[in-house]
């Protein structure tokens, strides 16, 4: 194993979990102008939907491989908040962006996922580093990211959250996601650069 502290596994979460709130930002600052929001939304619930399989095909099963009961544990807390959160998201596609109802559901997903956030990044993810070291957080960082790639983009709460059922069910769903995209709007490369200026 490497010498070095660089956990790039936590780093590709902590990203990942920052741009969650840089949209969800975004859309509130976007008030009063629905079909911004709605963008925005739907940036939002992308990155959510590819991140929570990248972590429930590699991450978990890493903590539940290394971390003994305890990973076992806190992986399958970790995949009932990602379901509350699927579920939730879902409701929210079937809804207008900008109405208080709308409001309220994506406010309440986004103050559970701070919790669910603060806790990889202060509990889970220190602990699996002190199994991995450098070396394997680096090897676990690239296969997550690699995964993003072809997970889903939209959430789907009645498929299976553990591998390797997650996985096919991915692999075929990806693709209709990714066709639901072609038609959905997404902030612009300049709204998203004006974002990052803020």
């Amino acid at each position: 194993m490497s010498t070095s502290n660089k956990d790039a596994l936590m780093d590709a979460v902590v990203d990942d979990h920052r741009e969650m709130y840089e949209y969800y930002e975004q859309y509130v600052k976007n008030a009063g102008k629905p079909d911004a929001q709605q963008r925005w939304a739907n940036q939002l619930f992308w990155e959510i939907a590819r991140h929570a399989v990248g972590e429930e095909i590699v991450i978990y099963p890493l903590m539940e491989k290394h971390l003994g009961p305890k990973g076992l544990e806190l992986a399958d807390q970790d995949r009932d908040e990602h379901q509350f959160v699927k579920e939730q998201l879902y409701r929210l596609e079937g809804m207008s962006a900008g109405t208080t109802e709308y409001d309220q559901l994506l406010k309440t997903v986004m103050d559970h996922l701070h919790q669910h956030n603060d806790s990889e990044e202060q509990k889970d993810l220190p602990l699996l580093f002190e199994k991995l070291g450098a070396e394997g957080a680096a090897t676990a960082a690239a296969s997550f990211k690699k995964t993003k790639g072809f997970a889903p983009t939209h959430p789907h709460p009645s498929a299976p959250n553990k591998p390797p059922f997650e996985t096919l069910v991915s692999l075929m769903t990806a693709p209709v996601d990714k066709l639901r995209d072609a038609f959905a709007q997404f902030p612009t490369p300049e709204e998203k650069a004006a974002a990052a200026q803020n």
